[in-house]
């Protein structure tokens, strides 16, 4: 037989314990170099200037063509499908039968009978078993993400995918289109000229402010990249690497990562499973942080929790819909953005300069997750755990240490909890995870978005609480 993720599972015993030692190292964003000028600098600029973030690398690109296209889409999302014209973009977010999400991205619909989804593993994964074994006339491609790690070999993938984004984007675009572009609503679609090419572009605005999302032939991407970079310079433009560019979402409020609902269920779940092989994402991947539960299940995630609860509508059947029907009328955890007190933070430093002790748990910069999926406890003044953090890292614009999470529906804006940092034990086996010893550090509950700016110049939706999508 064949090994899969089912049989990974019975033979780990404990599915918690298998992935919060999992031995899969850290993840890699891959290609992009590091660093173009400074992660700083290239922070600062999507807040002052511009920037240019290349997309090309580290998501799955699943196509899917056919007559059923839109309607295997439809059936796997919380989304409504009756405002997805061709031209259009909508985030994506399906749930396992529980209601429990397995991931999200962003869908495109390219032409009848045509989407792409873009994102993560764990999303593409689904689609692409429920294509395989649902009775869908499509055909699916799937590319993926490139290699982590390329051993010198040349990477290719079917497109490039560029943002163009910030307050200077608008400007930089102008000057490549040769004048005026067409007014492109937000998660809308339409063209662009970029070094005589005719090149499709998407509104968009990952870090906030409003920019474009482009593609084409891979093979395109380089000419398409210097046209940008030497369009760019006197707006400021500056190149963003792979150290910083996951970093953007703290100040924006997307949390990439939620561990995907699908280690247990019934018979259904039990099937996708064993399709799923043992080198795939969810077997090999890891989970990081100071919150510890034997049952897998209490990782697992809600749409409302994710804020993605406006998402929600009950136009379509899909998977999921029974039990999110259920939950919908529930006090619900909400998403926030923890901000970190600097004192603590900065103990956390400077216990790496003491020799002879243990140090806290190491924080990366600018982002310090270590984990696939990250579970960091919060606590209330009595010590009961009231959220959880589950992406972290620092902003140079605000000056701050950050975490995205959610937190007790009851909990208000402003309340002062204590984040738990690090591991217990020493920590985990992880090859992320040295030898250290936990740290309380306190945090405010904030807005999401954090950053003021985001709040006031994104597009309304589910990082500013209202949603059309």
């Amino acid at each position: 037989m064949s090994q899969n993720l089912e049989i990974v599972l019975q033979a780990a015993g404990n599915a918690v314990t298998m992935l919060r030692n999992s031995q899969v190292g850290a993840y890699v964003y891959p290609v992009v170099p590091s660093e173009y000028d400074n992660w700083r600098d290239e922070q600062r600029a999507w807040r002052d200037s511009a920037v240019l973030f290349d997309q090309s690398h580290h998501m799955v690109d699943i196509y899917i063509e056919g007559p059923d296209a839109v309607k295997l889409m439809s059936d796997l999302a919380i989304n409504t499908f009756k405002n997805f014209p061709i031209e259009r973009a909508k985030q994506f977010v399906p749930c396992s039968w529980s209601g429990h999400v397995i991931g999200d991205g962003i869908l495109f619909h390219l032409e009848e009978n045509k989407v792409v989804f873009v994102g993560r593993a764990p999303s593409a994964n689904w689609i692409q078993y429920h294509a395989a074994v649902g009775k869908y006339n499509v055909q699916v491609t799937k590319d993926d993400r490139s290699p982590g790690r390329t051993k010198g070999k040349a990477v290719t993938r079917k497109v490039y995918r560029f943002q163009i984004q910030g307050p200077n984007a608008e400007k930089v675009i102008t000057k490549l289109n040769g004048g005026p572009f067409p007014d492109i609503k937000f998660f809308h679609m339409n063209y662009i000229k970029i070094a005589g090419r005719t090149v499709r572009a998407l509104r968009h605005g990952m870090a906030g402010a409003p920019g474009l999302e482009i593609w084409g032939p891979y093979e395109e991407g380089e000419e398409i990249r210097e046209a940008i970079v030497a369009a760019g310079a006197e707006f400021g433009l500056v190149q963003v690497g792979s150290r910083a560019y996951p970093s953007n979402t703290l100040e924006s409020g997307w949390i990439p990562s939620p561990l995907p609902a699908v280690y247990t269920g019934d018979a259904k779940m039990k099937a996708y499973r064993e399709w799923l092989p043992a080198a795939s994402y969810e077997a090999t991947g890891s989970l990081a942080g100071s919150f510890v539960s034997s049952n897998i299940e209490d990782y697992y995630t809600t749409p409302y929790e994710l804020g993605y609860g406006p998402f929600v509508k009950y136009d379509h059947d899909f998977i999921g819909r029974d039990s999110l029907e259920k939950m919908k009328d529930q006090p619900h955890r909400r998403k926030v953005t923890l901000a970190w007190n600097a004192d603590d933070l900065g103990e956390i430093f400077k216990s790496m300069l003491v020799p002879g002790e243990q140090s806290y748990k190491f924080f990366d910069l600018p982002l310090a997750n270590y984990g696939s999926a990250s579970y960091d406890k919060v606590m209330d003044k009595s010590g009961k755990t009231a959220g959880l953090s589950m992406f972290t890292g620092y902003s140079y614009n605000e000056r701050s240490g950050l975490s995205l999470g959610f937190v007790d529906p009851n909990i208000a804006d402003g309340t002062e909890l204590t984040l738990l940092w690090g591991e217990e034990n020493g920590g985990t086996k992880k090859t992320t995870v040295e030898r250290h010893k936990q740290k309380e550090v306190r945090v405010v509950v904030c807005q999401v978005p954090y950053s003021a700016v985001v709040r006031a110049s994104y597009a309304e939706g589910w990082r500013t609480g209202a949603v059309k999508l």
